[in-house]
Parts: C-alpha cells; structure tokens; sequence
C-alpha cells in the first residue's frame, strides 16, 4: 500500500484523548501512522452525529476502522454486533486496546484490504474512507458494499466536497438509493440504501 498505509517504521508516540460523543465519554488511544492521531476529527463526529441511531443495530461493518472511533461508540451507544477492519496493523492493535477502554462486547476485529476477508452481510456499513489511498480505494470500499449488506442494510459514509463528495454521490445514485443526512463545514454525511 505504501504511505499512509506502511507506518511500522514511524516511532510510536501514544495519546489518550477522551472525547465526549452522543451524550457519552469515550477514551481513545491514538498513535503516530494513524488518522486523526490527534483525536476525534470533524468528519468523524458529524457522521456519528449525522446518523438517525434508530437505524443501527444488528450487525454493523466500520470499513477502514482506524483506531476504532464508529464501531465502539455505535457498540456502546446502539448495542449493536460490530467487526472493525483496517489495512494498518497499529490501527487494529490500538482497536484491541480501546475496545478494553471502554468495556465494549461483540466486537470482532480483524485485518482486510478493503472486503478481501469479509465473508458476512451487515445490517450497517459505516466509514469514513481514507482519501489519501486514492479514489481506486475509496470507490472500491463505496461501490462494492452493496455486496456485502443484507437486503434493507445500509451504508454511511463521510466525505468532503473538496474530495469529490459532488461526483461520487452521482456515481452513488446508479447502485443505491442515495440521502445526503447533512452538510457542514464542506464535510457531506451520505446514506446510502439497497
């Protein structure tokens, strides 16, 4: 993958941050060779904020995890069944330390390149895609989840109109029923159903 992807060699440097999310304390640890080392960021909140809660549960999907931001508050928060899964080994390890953090159940985490090693449907796919591995990546997390949600499941995404958020919602629309949730600060939270 390269880049963003191949952080074994950047020294670690850990940071606590403990953002307040939905009416709800969270700790989170986050390192160097991560996104958002520095906590939380804008994009983040808003889909988690964005996101009608009635609507997740089940099974859920965070694509492209990180270090675990919407699959353990939507674990927390929604009581939902969660897999996280990331390309960057340091992401899923800092998963397994902030899951213990916050007392989460039912939440599996395990490493694929995008749906290379995901075998299940989803009720919810939620992910804030990594613009910095190229649109290839981006469109392939998007367009392929059809494939992978179940029959009224749906797919969450947050991108910035800077980043294409215009054009990849027309490409959106030929595969799924599309709703922009929300529009802040150039960030676009985009639901999409089967």
């Amino acid at each position: 993958m390269g880049q963003y992807f191949d952080n074994e060699k950047l020294p670690s440097k850990m940071v606590k941050t403990e953002p307040f999310v939905l009416g709800k304390k969270f700790i989170f640890y986050t390192d160097n060779g991560v996104f958002s080392k520095d906590g939380l960021d804008f994009g983040s909140r808003l889909l988690l904020e964005s996101i009608p809660l009635e609507e997740v549960g089940g099974k859920v999907l965070d694509m492209g995890c990180g270090y675990g931001v919407f699959g353990i508050i939507l674990n927390k928060v929604a009581s939902c069944t969660v897999d996280m899964v990331d390309v960057n080994l340091r992401a899923l390890h800092l998963c397994e330390i902030n899951i213990k953090e916050n007392h989460c159940n039912n939440i599996n985490v395990f490493e694929s390149n995008v749906y290379e090693r995901i075998n299940d449907k989803y009720d919810v796919i939620v992910t804030n895609p990594p613009i910095r591995a190229g649109k290839k990546v981006v469109y392939d997390i998007v367009m392929n989840a059809k494939d992978h949600l179940n029959n009224d499941g749906k797919l969450f995404v947050v991108i910035r109109k800077e980043q294409g958020a215009k054009s990849l919602i027309v490409d959106l629309k030929k595969l799924y029923t599309v709703e922009v949730l929300n529009k802040k600060k150039g960030f676009f939270i985009i639901k999409c159903c089967l």
